[in-house]
């Protein structure tokens, strides 16, 4: 069966359309059944909802070609027909409200992390509840190009990485490296196993900047030394064993945390990490560091004591907390359709501090008794909201360290005050030039001044209009636009948007699956 882009605005185009749902449905029925699967266990391999798959095979569920792609995958059968694709582009048809729940998706920062984190252990890990983004494929086609072994469960969603005894950083996928700047997140580890080793490092990456400099500063006291040139770290070792004085990290950055623990987890004796960050990634990965045998003190604290051990040998079995930036993602979805709508397993401790500021605005909500994660630590909560008249805080709105208003979630605020009554000063302190792209909501009718590179002046509220806009090349204010869209009525485009993968996984499913209208296409 051949699917085609046509949009179906009419009465005929929308009988067409129902009638090719039905067709397909029944495609993924017989499919289904002749590969002898339950629907339960067709959605597990999905990452969906029985319910998701019994509405499919009715022929009642929006679907995108992204959708029809995996399930032909897990079906193992083609069947649709995609003509040539270019790059990827949605087709909003919004002013819709959304409905129902949706479960928030494991943490991508904490999966980079603990990928980055499993070149220390010389047992197996393995890691569940993996999200299958961008971010962590690029970082899978790095480890393995040096001889990782990593495999995916039948479900896809559970990883087990074996690490051999001798890598081969000669034979390492330099584009893959290059294309993420995770790949610094390699150096704590590896200062472990080679006295010198080369890594490709990402395009505008500079040793002079704020975001590469505080890195070389945690690590240096374990013997590290980097240089950059032609376009690659040269980083050289000279054990020294654990630092005599505390660290310092000059910033209270989430990597560069990171760095310094996976630095200190393999480095015999007790290293004082202070002004550390305690974001979720850093927890998730110092509960991991511990079921390898590495002693932590301070979880959730800027003091880390880590006790280290120069050989860590363990099988380790470890699953990821929740995302709380998608989190707020699918908060600011409901939000800005005036919809009723509940995000399932949020992580509570890492979203206080925005649903107090949503609650200054105005924001109906209510929570659930709360609840672990699977890894036993961190604090889940059901988050019920409901259509709301916003208005603009007092205050501006900013972001802090842990656990302040996280700096991610800072975009996604842009959004929700054009939907709110009087001005709102939201200021990016953190990253260069990001409040620029958060200026595209104007495209969609939204009141939003650029002030300066880090601070908008935004005012409401918006009466959204349709546009079509090309996708800024920055994660957060992508899916900013992407949301307004969901609030304006009409039909809007929005062009390239191979970026949303990069940190969230079957975004725009999920999306459909609560009522959006959104249709992805091809040129």
């Amino acid at each position: 069966m051949t699917l085609t882009d046509t949009p179906t605005d009419t009465a005929d185009g929308r009988a067409r359309e129902s009638s090719a749902m039905r067709r397909i449905g029944s495609l993924v029925r017989d499919a289904r059944r002749h590969r002898g699967l339950t629907q339960q266990q067709l959605a597990e391999r999905l990452g969906t909802s029985q319910s998701a798959i019994a509405r499919i095979e009715q022929g009642n569920q929006n679907l995108t070609l992204e959708l029809l792609g995996r399930l032909s995958a897990a079906l193992e059968s083609e069947l649709i027909s995609l003509g040539p694709t270019g790059p990827t582009h949605l087709r909003v048809a919004g002013g819709h409200p959304l409905q129902g729940s949706v479960t928030v998706k494991s943490s991508k920062n904490a999966a980079v992390a603990l990928l980055c984190a499993a070149l220390l252990n010389r047992g197996r890990t393995t890691l569940r509840n993996v999200a299958r983004i961008v971010e962590v494929e690029r970082i899978l086609d790095v480890l393995r190009s040096i001889g990782v072994s990593a495999v995916w469960d039948e479900s896809g969603h559970d990883l087990t990485l074996v690490v051999p005894d001798e890598l081969d950083l000669a034979a390492i996928d330099a584009d893959a490296a290059r294309r993420t700047r995770s790949i610094i997140m390699f150096l704590g580890p590896l200062l472990h196993r080679a006295q010198t080793f080369e890594l490709p490092y990402a395009g505008g990456c500079d040793l002079g900047t704020r975001t590469v400099q505080p890195h070389m500063i945690a690590l240096r006291p374990f013997g590290l030394e980097v240089e950059a040139r032609a376009g690659e770290y040269h980083a050289t070792v000279q054990h020294a064993g654990a630092p005599a004085r505390a660290i310092v990290l000059t910033e209270r950055g989430d990597t560069v945390t990171e760095n310094a623990l996976l630095a200190a987890a393999r480095t015999d004796g007790t290293t004082v990490i202070r002004n550390a960050s305690s974001n979720y990634m850093v927890q998730d990965l110092c509960l991991y560091l511990e079921l390898l045998g590495v002693g932590i003190e301070g979880l959730g604290t800027t003091t880390l004591v880590v006790h280290g051990r120069p050989v860590l040998d363990a099988d380790v079995d470890y699953t990821i907390s929740e995302d709380p930036v998608e989190a707020m993602s699918l908060l600011t979805a409901g939000i800005v359709t005036k919809s009723e709508l509940t995000v399932q397993r949020a992580p509570i401790d890492f979203l206080e501090i925005e649903l107090a500021v949503l609650a200054e605005m105005g924001l109906r909500y209510d929570l659930s008794p709360e609840y672990l994660a699977d890894n036993g630590h961190t604090r889940l909560a059901d988050i019920t909201i409901r259509p709301s008249e916003l208005h603009a805080p007092i205050d501006k709105i900013h972001p802090m360290p842990f656990p302040g208003l996280n700096i991610d979630n800072l975009p996604f605020f842009a959004v929700i005050a054009a939907q709110a009554s009087g001005s709102t000063l939201i200021h990016d302190w953190v990253y260069d030039n990001r409040a620029i792209h958060l200026s595209d909501l104007t495209r969609l009718g939204a009141d939003v001044r650029l002030m300066d590179p880090h601070r908008v002046l935004v005012n409401g509220p918006t009466r959204w209009s349709s546009a079509e806009v090309v996708c800024p090349p920055a994660l957060r204010p992508a899916v900013v636009i992407l949301l307004a869209m969901l609030a304006a009525k009409g039909t809007s485009v929005l062009r390239n948007v191979d970026i949303i993968a990069r940190g969230y996984e079957h975004l725009y499913e999920r999306l459909v699956e609560m009522g959006a209208h959104i249709e992805v296409f091809h040129d």
